[in-house]
C-alpha cells in the first residue's frame, strides 16, 4: 500500500508577517502561481473565512479586472525553485594568430 506524501506545513498569518516585515513597504505584491506556467497575479483584497475543514483561513483575491499581470520574471522563478538557474552559453576561446604579409594584400 502506498502511502501519500505529509503535505508541506501551511503558512500562517503570522509567518506571512514575519516575511513581509522584512520587505519595502512601498513595494507593489503580486502573487506567483503556477509553478510550471509561472505568472504573476494583482491582488485586489484580503478577507477571511473558513476552509473546506472549517479551520480559519486568510484569502488573498486576485484583481477580477487585471486576473494575469503576466509572466513572472525569471529571476522570482528561479528565487522560488520554480525554474533552474541559466548559466550563460560556455564560450571557446578564440585563438588569435599572427598577420603576415600574406593577409594583406597590395602593400
Amino acid at each position: 500500500m502506498d502511502i501519500p506524501p505529509m503535505p508541506a506545513p501551511e503558512m500562517t498569518v503570522g509567518e506571512l508577517i514575519e516575511q513581509l516585515s522584512a520587505m519595502d513597504r512601498q513595494a507593489t505584491v503580486r502573487l506567483a502561481v503556477n509553478p510550471f506556467f509561472p505568472m504573476a497575479h494583482r491582488l485586489d483584497a484580503v478577507t477571511a473565512g473558513e476552509d473546506q475543514d472549517r479551520q480559519p483561513t486568510v484569502y488573498l483575491a486576485e484583481d477580477p479586472a487585471a486576473v494575469q499581470y503576466g509572466y513572472l520574471p525569471r529571476p522570482v522563478a528561479e528565487a522560488l525553485a520554480w525554474m533552474p538557474p541559466i548559466d550563460p552559453p560556455a564560450r571557446a576561446r578564440r585563438r588569435l594568430r599572427a598577420v603576415t604579409d600574406d593577409d594583406t594584400p597590395g602593400l
